[in-house]
């Protein structure tokens, strides 16, 4: 059995909305801290994250840690926006995120597709450095949910989930609290 521990990045500089790759802000580095305090006794694991910022700096101090340097695996990115003028960033992801993936355009459910094969690939017990919305393709995919926001995990907040004959299974979710995506 794979265990995997999606850990939703600390609390960004900027919103989706805002900015397009923002790294941490203070409150976000000591969300990092704890988060890394809080897992490392479970390591050394092997850790991947997002190309994002906010992903790898959200890794670092489990980097830090366990002396072992994330695989950066661009499939348990962002979600990928059409348009990279922020306002209508934020317009287009409050949409997305009130619907369901069987009603989305077959770009965002390969990209869906992508996230799940990624997380069903990995080998090994992994620490995985991701955002909001890829947290919640996994626990959909886990619980059968066709919606594309089925909880809204925390900064920092590490859902378990394991991997068991080629199928996600859902552990426990991470903490949940209204937290601003855009």
């Amino acid at each position: 059995m794979v265990r995997l521990y999606l850990v939703r990045h600390g609390k960004a500089a900027a919103s989706f909305s805002e900015a397009r790759d923002p790294g941490l802000d203070e409150a976000g580095a000591a969300q990092a801290e704890a988060m890394a305090e809080r897992l490392a006794p479970l390591g050394p694991l092997p850790i991947i994250s997002s190309p994002l910022r906010r992903t790898r700096e959200t890794a670092m101090p489990l980097e830090r840690r366990w002396r072992f340097t994330a695989r950066v695996e661009p499939a348990v990115g962002e979600i990928p926006s059409p348009s990279d003028d922020p306002s209508a960033r934020g317009e287009w992801l409050r949409g997305v995120m009130a619907g369901v993936w069987s009603a989305q355009p077959d770009d965002l459910r390969a990209w869906r597709r992508h996230v799940i094969d990624a997380l069903l690939g990995l080998s090994r017990t992994t620490v995985v450095g991701t955002h909001f919305v890829a947290i919640n393709v996994a626990v959909g995919c886990a619980e059968g949910d066709d919606r594309v926001v089925a909880f809204a995990p925390d900064n920092c907040s590490v859902t378990a989930l394991d991997v068991e004959d080629g199928h996600l299974r859902l552990v426990r979710r991470g903490v949940e609290r209204a937290t601003q995506v855009l």
